[in-house]
């Protein structure tokens, strides 16, 4: 999950995205920019809170867990993912040419691992998502007539829940807590 502690890999990834629109700036222009968008002044007073974040933790730092789903198709998973749910591309890896894919897609605060590594998740997998509000994000869906998807909202005892099911059988459950 993303947060002001990833600051500096979100200014390199800001970075990266305008080189390849020909926009250059240098490490620390991209630093604070990042800073302006958490609302702070500068990248210094940012840089100050990630390290309070730091020291606030326990020794064993335990945070969220980071679900990873098996995809068989780049294609698909994109489609899916970025084009359907609305999430974006944060990163991507490969070992080489011809390789597997490895990445990771956002929205908002959640985030998740996209793997065509056999090894590394089974198909069918299945990820409880709270939301605040199901409904508006019902109706994003619906309004992109996704043509493999058409999820609905169904009333359950702990609040509204939306299921989604990837092409690869994986499901996110998105639920508003009542």
């Amino acid at each position: 999950m993303r947060d002001f502690r990833d600051a500096k890999l979100m200014a390199k990834t800001l970075r990266q995205a305008l080189a390849e629109r020909d926009i250059s700036l240098t490490h620390s222009e991209t630093l604070e920019i990042v800073a302006r968008q958490f609302g702070l002044d500068q990248w210094n007073i940012l840089s100050a809170k990630i390290e309070e974040a730091g020291a606030s933790r326990s020794a064993i730092g335990i945070e969220p867990p980071m679900p990873i789903f098996r995809i068989f198709s780049v294609e698909k998973a994109m489609e899916f993912y970025c084009g359907f749910l609305g999430f974006h591309l944060d990163w991507e890896h490969r070992f080489g040419e011809n390789f597997p894919l490895y990445c990771q897609v956002s929205r908002d605060g959640m985030a998740l691992h996209l793997s065509e590594h056999s090894g590394d998740a089974s198909p069918g997998a299945k990820a409880f998502v709270r939301v605040a509000n199901v409904r508006a994000y019902h109706a994003e869906l619906a309004g992109k007539d996704y043509r493999y998807m058409k999820p609905g909202v169904e009333e359950a005892p702990w609040g509204l829940e939306m299921t989604v099911t990837d092409p690869f059988s994986n499901r996110i459950t998105f639920c508003e807590q009542t």
